[in-house]
């Protein structure tokens, strides 16, 4: 019988690719409900071509476009952010969590509630919400498999062994396009350079935080609460070619490793078809073509990031998800050429020094932080500009 999937975030590099796999196997998936930010129209003709139940926008100023494009279907259009979570709720064999940022929070934790498998590649619900997340995955007896390639990478290398067993997990980062910058370039750096990936192709928020290396502190705080092998067994390691994804070494010494191309078909072929496998198109790897690995440790000196997501893992509490918050707003000021590209990091830092609430117990509590640190945020970048 054919399983049946929610994406939300379906018009985003995620949502794209996961749905390129699901068109090369139609006869095996039905599709409840697709979800976007504000592209109305891409959404409907991807909500016409797999034949939702339900399509939603969370810019509710996009649902008029929405209704329209849908005209002359049964597909239901809602939009909002509690038609985000509706839709989450409406329960699917697997769901596959891709809405960027903060704001996928809630319709993940949805989505947990229902008990099935959720393909998570929203990084930043995880980090800011790890313990009350991962508490609802026990509670509600739900699967939860990581589609971030480093995760994914852990997640396979570690398959049929013992967490017990793990002398440390070794996550790879590209150290993506100013990798090789000096610090005054790295000032001079524009939003244009900056979401060029030399490997892969993103989303321009997830772009910039592979630039800063945000982007590994935070998958080194979703290891944290993925694998929970403790803090002082994770690790990070630059590897340019973006082929070893991630590895994992045992107390015999053996180390596992997962390659592959810089293609997120695979972590997401191995989320929708586990335990099993399923066929991709993706090209296999030539490694003699490649010719060469290599590997160096990251400099925290020029990139920060690491240094203050390992803090706030140690810390634990709000900090994580102050951390979050607080570079989704540097992101952003960034993006609109409000900041320069090294104050990014500088402005997490800035919020964090200031001190975090209590740490949160539930979803609302974590929405209360999330919220908090945003105002902060955009406080401090009032008064340096």
């Amino acid at each position: 019988m054919a399983r049946t999937i929610s994406i939300l975030g379906a018009t985003g590099s995620i949502g794209t690719s996961t749905l390129d796999l699901i068109r090369r196997n139609r006869e095996d998936w039905r599709v409840v409900a697709l979800t976007a930010n504000a592209d109305a129209a891409g959404l409907a003709r991807l909500a016409r071509e797999f034949d939702a139940a339900v399509a939603v926008v969370a810019d509710e100023r996009a649902l008029m476009e929405l209704r329209e494009a849908l005209a002359g279907t049964d597909i239901k259009a809602a939009a909002g952010p509690a038609a985000l979570v509706e839709a989450a709720a409406r329960g699917a064999d697997v769901t596959v969590a891709a809405i960027v940022g903060c704001a996928g929070l809630a319709p993940t934790m949805a989505a947990i509630e229902q008990g099935g498998v959720i393909a998570l590649a929203n990084k930043e619900a995880l980090v800011s919400a790890g313990d009350v997340m991962t508490a609802a995955v026990a509670r509600h007896g739900a699967t939860l498999l990581p589609v971030d390639s480093e995760h994914n990478a852990i997640f396979q290398c570690l398959q049929g062994n013992d967490l017990a067993h793990v002398r440390s997990i070794t996550l790879t980062a590209s150290g993506g396009p100013f990798r090789d910058w000096t610090l005054d370039q790295l000032g001079r750096a524009t939003p244009a350079e900056a979401v060029k990936h030399p490997n892969w192709s993103m989303g321009a928020k997830i772009s910039v935080d592979s630039a800063t290396m945000m982007n590994k502190g935070l998958e080194f705080i979703e290891a944290f609460h993925l694998f929970p092998v403790g803090a002082e067994r994770l690790r990070v390691i630059v590897h340019p070619q973006s082929i070893v994804h991630s590895m994992v070494e045992y107390r015999d010494g053996s180390t596992l490793a997962q390659l592959g191309p810089s293609d997120m078909r695979v972590p997401i072929a191995s989320a929708l078809a586990w335990p099993a496998r399923m066929d991709t198109p993706c090209d296999p790897l030539d490694l003699a073509a490649i010719g060469g690995l290599t590997f160096r440790a990251p400099d925290e000196v020029r990139f920060p990031a690491t240094r203050l997501a390992r803090n706030a893992v140690v810390e634990g509490g709000a900090v994580p998800a102050t951390l979050n918050a607080a570079n989704e707003i540097a992101v952003a000021a960034f993006l609109d050429g409000q900041i320069s590209f090294t104050r990014i990091v500088q402005s997490v830092e800035d919020v964090l020094l200031r001190g975090v609430p209590a740490a949160p117990v539930c979803l609302d509590d974590v929405i209360a932080v999330d919220a908090e640190a945003r105002v902060r945020a955009n406080e401090l970048l009032e008064r340096v500009n």
